[in-house]
């Protein structure tokens, strides 16, 4: 009897060992499919560390996946034969290894969802798309949340979501008498605090000739990679993680609305990169804010203001842009019509505020959340800027 090869492709945003795709799969009969193709890295002008940041990450988890015994059939971007599409290139796998069936987890924005969905068409081989759990809100959940409100507000799903984990609850109560302690998270930071620097992992030989090729490849993005550190691995990201938990995280609450000249990180934990691309896992994270909390290693403000980032902001606003559709990137409610000024792209202006908050983001590929909403943000809307 012949065995039946189920391929299953993997997204650069599911860099996760417990991604659904993979869940309960024989991993004799499996290969899994990742790929570094032109249309993924080009669909916006991507920071060119960001993109440094991708491949490279994808390259260490097939490695972690290989050593964990899964069979993965790797497309670099530099392969002769590369279709510059994934779609392209699960084409020329299914060519390759004739699988029975393709298993793969739901995309997490709009313009790959239609992507998938058109696999079934497209491909003589059942197509299984299966939920990313990896989130705590389904969006079924979310939408059934939403029905009938006049006013989505965070506040009010945020707090369903901690009666759902149970993070910083007492039975039905909230930890510390009150669901949200913002108004203690606004303190001005000063210079002569000691402030913890991020880990800054020196890039290897390999990660220098991704970065080299991402510079001759993309030569007209914005950014600048002369400082790229980002952790590659998971092993890394959990350094990283580590070092936010014991150093940054105690002042994290006071001083997360602060900004300085000349300061890109503060007291944030620089983490968003590799949740977002699966190499921590989120809700595991919160637990062990969570339990620092709890040994008295933090305050209440500190881990109540970083556990609402998490499975408030983030959740809520992956559960709103489900929502609203995929013309959302297209609505414009005051009909604002200005071009974006050249400075975005150069951090050029006499602005000091917007000078420091974009050459930071060129510099490091980061920005947080004061920076883009308060400053870029902010005068986006106030100066009257197309949306889009």
């Amino acid at each position: 009897m012949v065995a039946m090869t189920i391929l299953i492709p993997v997204l650069g945003d599911q860099l996760s060992h417990g991604v659904s795709s993979l869940a309960g799969q024989d991993k004799a009969r499996c290969i899994i499919l990742m790929v570094e193709v032109e249309d993924e890295a080009s669909c916006v002008p991507h920071h060119k560390a960001k993109i440094a940041y991708l491949l490279f990450a994808t390259r260490h988890h097939a490695d972690d996946l290989r050593s964990a015994g899964w069979a993965v059939d790797y497309v670099p971007l530099d392969d002769p034969g590369n279709s510059g599409s994934f779609t392209g290139e699960l084409a020329r796998a299914v060519e390759r290894h004739d699988p029975s069936s393709i298993r793969v987890t739901e995309a997490g924005e709009w313009r790959v969802k239609a992507m998938i969905d058109s696999w079934p068409d497209r491909f003589d081989v059942p197509v299984t798309i299966l939920p990313d759990d990896r989130f705590l809100a389904s969006h079924a959940e979310f939408e059934t949340w939403a029905e009938g409100r006049k006013q989505l507000r965070m506040e009010f799903f945020y707090r369903d979501m901690r009666r759902k984990s149970g993070l910083l609850m007492n039975d039905d109560k909230p930890e510390g008498g009150q669901w949200n302690f913002d108004s203690e998270n606004r303190k001005p930071a000063k210079r002569d605090l000691v402030m913890p620097k991020p880990l800054h992992f020196t890039p290897d030989k390999i990660t220098q000739d991704v970065v080299a090729m991402v510079e001759a490849r993309f030569p007209h993005n914005l950014g600048r990679t002369e400082s790229f550190g980002f952790a590659v691995t998971r092993t890394d990201a959990l350094a990283q993680q580590s070092y936010f938990l014991e150093y940054a995280l105690p002042s994290f609450g006071d001083y997360q609305d602060a900004m300085l000249t000349g300061e890109p990180f503060l007291w944030h934990s620089i983490l968003s990169p590799y949740i977002n691309s699966g190499l921590l896992d989120p809700l595991e994270l919160c637990r062990d804010v969570e339990g620092r909390y709890r040994a008295g290693k933090v305050p209440i403000n500190a881990a109540e203001g970083f556990i609402r980032q998490i499975i408030g902001w983030r959740e809520y606003v992956r559960g709103i842009y489900w929502l609203a559709g995929p013309d959302y990137v297209d609505r414009n409610e005051l009909s604002a019509t200005r071009p974006l000024p050249s400075f975005y792209w150069t951090g050029e202006t006499d602005m000091h505020c917007m000078s420091q908050a974009i050459g930071q983001t060129l510099d490091h590929a980061y920005a947080h959340h004061i920076q883009r909403l308060m400053i870029t943000g902010n005068f986006a809307l106030v100066a009257g800027i197309d949306p889009r």
